[in-house]
């Protein structure tokens, strides 16, 4: 018996082993299919997928044994991951000098005679150990075998690329998910702290307007006119990040059977809209099965855009409703100023707003459709807009029933 030599990039080898993080796993079925392919196309009783860690030889797949592990100085795939891209053939180990007197050719419970391994690298080339074919009797296998081992091998080498991809994505989405925690935990502590300065704000300039009604002219009420209406704008825009830092998918996760007619007179009723404006609703009403608020905020803020975004003395709006067998599909239609075809991608955008002034001569801030988006997406939906500028504009989006 010849004690496996140690590669010469030992500690990397081993570091890409830990960084799979798939020692003492579970058996998973992807592994186990190539191993019973492996025996069945080779016509071997046993297959095993090997890892060979700093003292051990662990199995992560096996079929045709019950053995779990070995000492890595006695194991066969030690000398094996010495051959990178190299099939190791040994049709007799009782006749070869690294295998002979081994205690796994010599145990009668668990004689190995056969042997025949491909490594299994990394895509850096590191063998983390093989998979491989034992028998307890001396054999040898085809070109068309061994063809097929090294295929497998490869498939095997897929998937161990595969988990390392998907766990550097969990550690990349668990990250993101902090930085974004931490950038909504700011925007709320910046926006409430904003908000009350605000609030006085326009409450001191409405006070001085009063008090000093006949002390000033009409260029110091336009001041203070523009000091009220600068406040509530930006109250209103710091309201809007907060909308659209708030929307998670959690919050909009409990869904319940929602009268759609009735609820859209709920949202018209929440629009206060006192002047002339004609809103047709779907001809056939429906029950539909989603979360109410985040469908009250989709329509409230499309239906205010289709009012404000109108250069009509009467605004018209027609709210459509269809189905497919897996989503709701809704539409809302204006006759307003239209969007120009090269905007209608990019208003869904964060701080990407209409380029014209809507009819009070206020410009959006681009966080309204873009919150749109966000919830119809978190709805497992869809939004997109139809529109020819100066011909109003349609929005159609899709909610997963």
């Amino acid at each position: 018996m010849i004690i496996p030599e140690v590669p010469v990039n030992e500690k990397e080898r081993l570091q890409a082993l830990h960084d799979l993080d798939i020692l003492d796993t579970e058996a998973e079925d992807a592994f186990d299919n190539i191993v019973e392919m492996a025996s069945l196309a080779c016509n071997k009783p046993v297959a095993l997928i090997t890892l060979l860690d700093d003292d051990r030889q662990w199995i992560k797949s096996k079929i045709g044994t019950e053995l779990c592990d070995s000492e890595r100085h006695e194991a066969y795939c030690a000398h094996a991951i010495n051959s990178p891209g190299e099939l190791t053939l040994v049709e007799d180990a009782t006749k070869d000098e690294r295998f002979k007197n081994n205690p796994l050719s010599l145990d009668n419970g668990r004689r190995i005679r056969f042997y025949s391994g491909i490594p299994i690298l990394t895509v850096d080339n590191y063998p983390l150990g093989t998979l491989c074919l034992l028998d307890d009797k001396p054999g040898n296998l085809s070109e068309d075998q061994k063809h097929v081992l090294k295929k497998l091998g490869k498939q095997v080498e897929a998937l161990l690329d595969l988990r390392i991809k998907n766990t550097e994505l969990s550690r990349l989405r668990e990250e993101l998910y902090d930085h974004n925690q931490i950038l909504k935990d700011f925007a709320g502590m910046v926006s409430h702290s904003l908000k009350m300065p605000l609030a006085n704000m326009v409450v001191t300039a409405d006070i001085l307007k009063k008090r000093l009604s006949e002390a000033i002219d009409e260029t110091d009420n336009d001041h203070l006119n523009y000091l009220k209406n600068s406040g509530i704008r930006l109250s209103d825009y710091i309201t809007d990040i907060l909308n659209y830092y708030d929307s998670s998918k959690e919050s909009y996760a409990q869904s319940e059977d929602l009268d759609l007619n009735e609820h859209l007179e709920h949202v018209i009723d929440l629009l206060n809209i006192t002047q002339d404006c004609i809103i047709n609703l779907p001809d056939e009403n429906v029950l539909v099965h989603t979360n109410p608020s985040a469908l009250t905020q989709i329509y409230f803020n499309l239906l205010s855009n289709s009012f404000k975004y109108n250069d009509k003395n009467t605004v018209s709006i027609d709210l459509g409703f269809s189905e497919n067998p897996t989503h709701y599909i809704f539409t809302v239609k204006d006759n307003g100023i239209g969007i120009p075809e090269d905007r209608q991608t990019e208003i869904f955008k964060l701080f990407t707003a209409h380029e014209m002034d809507d009819r009070y001569g206020k410009s959006g801030n681009g966080l309204g459709l873009s919150t749109v988006k966000k919830i119809v997406e978190f709805l497992g939906g869809k939004i997109w807009v139809q529109s020819e500028e100066g011909q109003g504009a349609t929005f159609n989006f899709t909610i997963k029933k």
